[in-house]
């Protein structure tokens, strides 16, 4: 622990040592490439790398050392089933970081998780605002919405969410659709 905290301050040091604008250039540099390769992945393997390597950059745009520890926290809290100190946490990141998409993501799952769906559903739609590829938002709307009696504006933001993301997990949970007014779902049905 001690290793990971001296490693974030040390990268936390060296953002405040390159100049702003190449900052922004090297880190949309590297979610463009992020976003390609989970677009362009062949495999559900190759799929599920792309994602987690996404997650991790999501995870490392926390603004401050502060925000990602609320994050760090709020998800191991989560983890716990400790549902109640995990929002917690996550309202101290959305409170410190509001344009810090994930910060809003994770609050909204836990809510949800909490049986708060109206929370869930606000806090979805402000992490898609802040990063419309979120394709974990999206799909968090879609569970949201479902539970919420609204199939048909489920289907859609799960549609967003698969065409960000054609391996995402939840992809067979689309319906047939025969008119192909979406992309096509990858992978074989016994594969979903």
């Amino acid at each position: 622990m001690q290793r990971r905290t001296f490693l974030i301050q040390v990268a936390g040091l060296a953002c405040f040592m390159a100049p702003p604008s190449a900052l922004y250039a090297e880190t949309a540099g590297k979610r463009d490439r992020l976003f390609k390769a989970l677009k362009t992945a062949k495999t559900e393997r190759e799929g599920r790398l792309a994602e987690n390597a996404v997650w991790n950059w999501w995870l490392d745009q926390a603004p401050t050392l502060e925000v990602r520890e609320a994050i760090d926290h709020g998800m191991k809290r989560r983890e716990a089933y400790d549902f109640e100190a995990a929002e917690m946490a996550f309202d101290k990141a959305v409170e410190q970081a509001p344009d810090y998409a994930e910060g809003w993501n994770q609050r909204a799952f836990v809510r949800f998780l909490r049986d708060n769906v109206d929370g869930s559903l606000s806090d979805l739609e402000k992490a898609a605002e802040l990063d419309p590829d979120h394709f974990a938002a999206w799909s968090g709307m879609y569970h949201v919405l479902i539970r919420m009696g609204r199939p048909e504006v489920a289907v859609s933001a799960l549609t967003r969410a698969v065409t960000i993301h054609p391996w995402l997990k939840e992809r067979g949970m689309l319906p047939p659709d025969p008119d192909a007014k979406r992309p096509l779902i990858k992978g074989k049905q016994q594969d979903l």
